[in-house]
């Protein structure tokens, strides 16, 4: 599969739910990092505090809306 935006705004949110899932128990964000981000998603600190602060939700309700706004496009297109 290719490369796109949609595909890395979905990991980022899976990082952001994982991040999410722990903060609730109490757990620092060091720990966190170090015991389940760093080793299933292979990214660095800095890469998972810039995914923190990513809207990641916003962005792919955005990306979808595209999406179906240009299929409906060309479907119209197509008929003439």
């Amino acid at each position: 599969m290719a490369y796109t935006r949609k595909n890395f705004l979905k990991k980022v949110l899976r990082v952001q739910e994982v991040y999410l899932r722990f903060k609730e128990q109490g757990i620092t964000n060091e720990e966190i990092y170090k015991r389940y981000i760093a080793p299933h998603f292979f990214i660095s600190r800095s890469t998972f505090y810039e995914y923190l602060a990513i809207p990641a939700t916003k962005e792919l309700k955005e990306i979808c809306n595209e999406s179906v706004n240009q299929k409906k496009l060309n479907r119209y297109e197509k008929d003439f």
